[in-house]
């Protein structure tokens, strides 16, 4: 089948391409590329992680949000664990340096698998078997190690060489894997053909999970087995709004960043981007005041969320009344009469992946995964790298370990969908942490208010606001900078790209009917064209 698909690299890529060209559709495409992406983008993204996804449907025009992200731990435990292996190391990132926990106690339950196999089941074409057979041929017989993911990987060198299985995947004489080298995870092989044999009950309740469980009860982890058995993939209606002339479908709940980057949106609409240049100190102020506006209403919809029914506290958080507010405050700091200040939200490091993908038909996928930055160990003989969800501190404001089992993680992953007239315009999505947000919002802009192409509309420079600097990547007009930084606002300039500003690999029905598809250089991204 005709399709395009963009991802983090030319390896995930051409797994979801070779499933389009093989007769699978836009589901088929998206699973085998994020099976394949735990092997070619194993310094983001791993096996044992979890995710979130959109599907629209053109035949009934309905999308569906599937919430397969990581639930707390602990489910029919009768005590607290004797031993928690819960153990912190320190990653330099060069200008600051950042804790991480990992071990088995940094393990929450893992939705990849099952969100995966339930997509395929529901939607696809083709057999599982022949969805994985692309992950597995890499696993088995090796992938050439992209520059991007070596220098994760080299970068997050205290996670992933933490234990012997981890230094005998990642280390080659004694040295970070380096970029061009070959990776093979011949367990992993074995642990994905038997997936293609026994389907997701093999890591529910089958051989993996036995595995997987045997380890955490040995060695000081949380999950039990009423974890596995009981979670269920979340299929929700997303959230709807009007931008501009096209629809803006984005992920409720666990998402928490689908509906701060739909408070972002419905501000933003407030302003005719026809009257500003892009690129010029008036359109980076505008972006400043939105991106801090929404950092000032963060706390309102976490307590919203913490104290009304999930819907309610969509509805009241995106209500014209609430945000009113900040539309005022926006056009004050505009008109130079007042700047409120943005509040300082907690940023992981970036471990996400993201791909899209649409068909011939217009059926569309937007598919965001990650395991944070992995507990820095293999359950024995699987191949099987497990999730840190539970060791990130953004992700746990009141204190690790704090949630109560069963109850789902919060994360800001956003995978979007946009409509014009009822027929798929734009597919995005990013991986980044809270720069989720920012370079979404940018991609549907450059898109939608500037008309730029696909590609130029995810690979233009981007700004974002954190702990009240405006963080500007290289490429914009410097005197435009400099215009607003005399206006008083506090500048951050950066001298390169960087995956600091996310990866909206996106892909997109352009005006004229063609399909096309944009990979965001800053994450390695590629995309193809299936004829």
């Amino acid at each position: 089948m005709p399709g395009v698909i963009s991802a983090g690299g030319p390896a995930t890529a051409a797994a979801g391409a070779a499933m389009l060209a093989q007769g699978g559709n836009a589901v088929d495409a998206a699973v085998a590329a994020a099976f394949a992406s735990f092997i070619a983008e194993i310094g983001v993204v791993h096996l044992g992680g979890s995710g979130m996804a959109q599907i629209f449907n053109p035949h009934d025009g309905r999308a569906i949000a599937y919430d397969f992200f990581s639930a707390m731990p602990g489910l029919g435990r009768a005590g607290p664990v004797e031993r928690l292996d819960f153990e912190k190391v320190t990653v330099d990132f060069g200008p600051a340096t950042q804790d991480f926990y990992l071990g088995r106690g940094s393990v929450a339950v893992p939705g990849n698998i099952a969100g995966l196999c339930r997509m395929a089941g529901d939607y696809g074409r083709l057999p599982l078997s022949t969805l994985l057979a692309p992950a597995i041929g890499l696993a088995r017989e090796g992938v050439t190690i992209e520059p991007l993911q070596a220098e994760i990987c080299l970068l997050l060198a205290p996670l992933y060489t933490h234990t012997p299985a981890m230094r005998a995947l990642f280390t080659r004489d004694g040295r970070m894997i380096a970029p061009g080298k070959q990776l093979f995870i011949p367990d992993l092989a074995c642990t994905l053909e038997a997936l293609a044999r026994e389907g997701a009950e093999y890591a529910r309740t089958g051989r993996l999970a036995q595995a997987l469980l045997a380890d955490q009860a040995a060695n000081g982890g949380l999950l039990t087995p009423a974890d596995l058995e009981s979670y269920q993939v979340r299929q929700l209606s997303p959230i709807r709004l009007r931008y501009r002339d096209c629809d803006i479908l984005l992920p409720p709940p666990s998402s928490s960043g689908g509906v701060l980057t739909a408070f972002s949106l419905k501000l933003l609409n407030h302003f005719d981007l026809r009257h500003y240049v892009y690129g010029s100190a008036r359109h980076l102020q505008l972006l400043y005041e939105v991106m801090a506006a929404t950092s000032r209403a963060r706390p309102a919809w976490d307590h919203s969320l913490a104290t009304r029914p999930e819907r309610k506290a969509i509805n009241t958080f995106l209500s014209g009344a609430f945000i009113q507010e900040y539309v005022d405050e926006v056009r004050a700091a505009l008109a130079g009469r007042q700047r409120r200040p943005a509040l300082p939200e907690v940023a992981a490091h970036p471990d996400t992946s993201h791909l899209s993908v649409i068909d011939g038909d217009g059926l569309a996928v937007s598919l965001t995964t990650t395991a944070g930055e992995s507990a820095g160990y293999v359950v024995p003989n699987t191949g099987y790298i497990p999730n840190n969800m539970l060791g990130e501190a953004d992700l746990h404001p009141g204190g690790f370990h704090s949630r109560p089992a069963g109850e789902r993680i919060p994360t800001m992953m956003t995978p979007a969908i946009v409509l014009h007239h009822g027929r798929i315009r734009l597919v995005v999505g990013s991986g980044g942490s809270t720069r989720i947000r920012s370079a979404i919002l940018q991609v549907l802009s450059n898109l939608l208010d500037f008309k730029m192409k696909l590609v130029e509309a995810v690979n233009s420079a981007r700004v974002h606001v954190e702990d009240g600097l405006l963080h500007c990547e290289l490429g914009y007009d410097p005197a435009a900078v400099d215009e607003l930084e005399q206006m008083g606002y506090p500048i951050q300039r950066w001298d390169r790209r960087s995956l600091y500003f996310g990866g909206a690999h996106s892909v997109s029905r352009a005006e004229d009917g063609r399909l096309v598809a944009a990979g965001d250089d800053r994450r390695g991204g590629a995309a193809i064209v299936v004829p």
